[in-house]
């Protein structure tokens, strides 16, 4: 059986997590999530990052969780953006969010016994939840101190951040204690941008369930020279062949560089030592 820890750790796609984290794993079969937010019809491979952490998380018997955010994409991450995002339809959202469950399937088993993969989608607890009731059953758990302290708030102060976007967190933070309290995830795992939005949901299962979970975070795929990974000169390189061809999707692999060659073999690939 694989060791998810040192598998992350050799091929370096641990970035941060929380103490416990590692012996959780060890006493039982975990279960583990993390969002992706239906913001385009396709998953970039930015996204492929994190999706291989599910894809190891299965392969070390544990058991992965994939949600959709029908209800967060509504709102709008403000971690690692410099202003607002445009806010999208409903009907455009569902979209998304079907085109991403189909690619989803191509990484994740989700009929392979005790730890098939699970999809979720928050718009389905969040549907009927009305605002007075989010306020009062979440919103007084989380205090505003706690939360103007993430690095995705304050990096926004300057520019102005709305209500909206402040608010995510907290969502994001809900989501986790659903799917603790309802389906025993224990660890939700992400980008090293999203370390502040997933120990918001640690702390609010410590507050309300007095329960412990735990954070995993991997690093932000960088090229050598520390610019961003994964756009084109075309912009973001999709997995989706009619978004990006098959042809430009090889290409844009076959031109990397050799310094980045190495470390992208251990991120995306399943070859071994």
């Amino acid at each position: 059986m694989i060791d998810f820890i040192e598998e992350l750790k050799w091929r370096g796609m641990l970035n941060d997590m929380m103490p416990g984290t590692e012996d959780q794993l060890k006493k039982e079969m975990t279960s583990a999530y993390i969002g992706f937010d239906p913001t385009a019809a396709s998953l970039h491979i930015g996204n492929l990052a994190t999706i291989m952490l599910l894809v190891h998380l299965q392969r070390a018997g544990h058991k992965p969780y994939a949600l959709v955010g029908g209800a967060t994409g509504m709102i709008g991450d403000p971690s690692g953006k410099s202003e607002e995002r445009n806010l999208l339809d409903e009907g455009t959202l569902r979209k998304n969010q079907d085109g991403i469950k189909v690619q989803l399937e191509k990484f994740l088993a989700f009929d392979s016994g005790k730890n098939a993969a699970v999809m979720v989608n928050n718009y389905d607890w969040f549907k009927k939840f009305g605002f007075l009731e989010f306020l009062r059953d979440a919103g007084k758990h989380i205090t505003v101190n706690y939360m103007m302290a993430k690095d995705s708030v304050k990096n926004r102060l300057e520019t102005g951040l709305s209500f909206t976007e402040f608010s995510y967190q907290l969502l994001q933070g809900y989501d986790f204690y659903h799917l603790y309290t309802e389906h025993q995830v224990k660890l939700q795992m992400g980008g090293s941008d999203q370390w502040g939005n997933i120990t918001t949901g640690t702390e609010f299962i410590r507050r309300k369930a007095s329960g412990e979970a735990y954070a995993l975070t991997t690093p932000l795929v960088t090229k050598a020279d520390g610019t961003k990974f994964g756009k084109s000169e075309g912009g973001n390189v999709w997995l989706d062949p009619e978004m990006t061809s098959p042809y430009k999707f090889y290409q844009f692999w076959l031109n990397c560089s050799d310094d980045d060659s190495h470390r992208l073999i251990r991120v995306f690939t399943l070859l071994g030592k």
